[in-house]
């Protein structure tokens, strides 16, 4: 009976120690953190035994395998002196598949399928006692820590790249996919997220477009400019815009005109400058220490390279903001033929994450790609092709290019692959720069 007993004990063990491997593989980190109340001493010994993994790991290895030895012998033992004596040939091999089938069944299978529907739960149940024969094991852990330290010599892991982002996304897309959460609120925990990858020059009003004022104008040509542009802050420069001396808010101007100042420098403020290479989350401290809602940004020789707003920072976290004065328009508008018109301000990287196009050029917008691709100043009606599709340009202002069509070509008549074949054909002709297939 004694033997029976001792049997049954060597299975519990081993499904304890199979299930306790699980748990404490499978278990969370922030889980165990966030546990209040009469369990989070529990979840603080459960933290403290994942601190130290690989000694955890060691100790139920030892302890899985010595019940398992002890569990076959023991069956081997009752096999060949009690359910078949004299037989020991045929008992021990019988011994040995039974006690596979079990071990398997009951000591493997089922306890870590239990201790991966709840695995905090059960780290947390188990942790005392694992502790304790962490303590016991010690000698044949220190050990098997001189074993593992000679195969890490013996054998140099490569270093992987810090996945935490693309594992916080995928998170929260299957977070999305079964409704845990709004597709708002994931578009918003994914800005968060990608918050700090854009510098200040990604988002910032380029110097073209800046609307400024002259220290010598009048304080009827500033109202003017105020009611015009329905701007609150617009910056004030000395002869050009490399030189921009402060920052005319619209509210002290009122005032000041009211109370009879006649000039603008006397009312202005001190402008506030920043690299435009400045990552956008420092950007944001910037604004909160300072106390300015309006920055100007600086190229790498000390000129204007545009200006950049409080509203621009908070738009890259909750989107675009509008009030009753500004004019909306889409970056993106999609025609009735199919094709796409794109405003030429638009971000390149956007772009090419639309049509799922790798981004390997210089250019930040739509515009300055077109000049890139083209090669030369671009014109209205020139065009190029990649990957399918036909990007031409519809607008221009000036020399800037401010709208572009885009078209899926006819899978039969794919000019890309004519190009390819050309380039067979000729193998003498000069390659074709990669991605600027053709052009008109």
């Amino acid at each position: 009976m004694g033997l029976w007993l001792a049997l049954i004990l060597c299975i519990a063990l081993s499904a304890f120690f199979s299930a306790t491997e699980t748990a404490f593989s499978a278990c969370n980190r922030v889980k165990l953190k966030t546990v209040e109340g009469p369990r989070k001493e529990r979840a603080q010994i459960a933290l403290s035994l994942l601190e130290k993994y690989d000694s955890l790991i060691t100790t139920v290895l030892i302890g899985n395998n010595l019940v398992n030895i002890v569990a076959t012998a023991i069956a081997t033992l009752l096999f060949t002196t009690r359910i078949l004596p004299g037989k020991e040939d045929l008992a021990t091999t019988i011994a040995s598949i039974v006690m596979t089938v079990v071990i398997l069944f009951v000591g493997e299978v089922g306890p870590k399928t239990l201790a991966k529907q709840q695995p905090e739960k059960f780290a947390m149940a188990v942790g005392p006692a694992i502790r304790v024969l962490m303590v016991i094991l010690k000698p044949l852990d220190l050990l098997f820590s001189l074993w593992r330290k000679l195969l890490s010599k013996m054998v140099k892991p490569e270093r992987e790249e810090n996945q935490i982002e693309e594992e916080l996304m995928t998170i929260i897309d299957e977070a999305q996919t079964e409704g845990d959460i709004e597709e708002d609120e994931g578009k918003l925990i994914r800005s968060a997220i990608e918050f700090n990858d854009q510098n200040a020059s990604d988002i910032m009003t380029p110097r073209v477009d800046v609307t400024a004022i002259e220290d010598t104008a009048t304080i009827e040509e500033a109202a003017d400019l105020f009611r015009d542009t329905w701007f609150s802050r617009i910056p004030v420069y000395h002869e050009d815009l490399d030189h921009i001396v402060g920052i005319l808010n619209e509210k002290d101007f009122y005032k000041k005109t009211h109370e009879g100042c006649t000039e603008i420098t006397e009312i202005m403020k001190e402008p506030v400058f920043a690299p435009a290479s400045l990552a956008i989350s420092n950007l944001l401290k910037l604004f909160r220490t300072s106390k300015t809602h309006l920055v100007i940004l600086l190229d790498e020789f000390g000129g204007t390279d545009g200006i950049v707003t409080m509203e621009d920072v908070l738009e890259e976290l909750v989107g675009e903001i509008y009030d009753e004065h500004d004019e909306i328009s889409e970056e993106v508008v999609e025609q009735e033929d199919g094709s796409l018109i794109v405003d030429g301000s638009m971000q390149l990287e956007e772009l090419m994450e639309k049509f799922g196009l790798e981004n390997t050029y210089d250019a930040d917008t739509v515009g300055g790609w077109a000049g890139e691709m083209l090669e030369k100043v671009p014109e209205v009606g020139d065009s190029f092709t990649i990957r399918g599709y036909q990007f031409t340009v519809m607008e221009m202002d000036g020399f800037r290019v401010t709208r572009m069509q885009v078209a899926k070509l006819p899978p039969e008549e794919p000019e890309e692959a004519a190009e390819e074949e050309k380039s067979e054909t000729e193998p003498e002709a000069e390659a074709p720069k990669e991605d600027k297939e053709t052009k008109h």
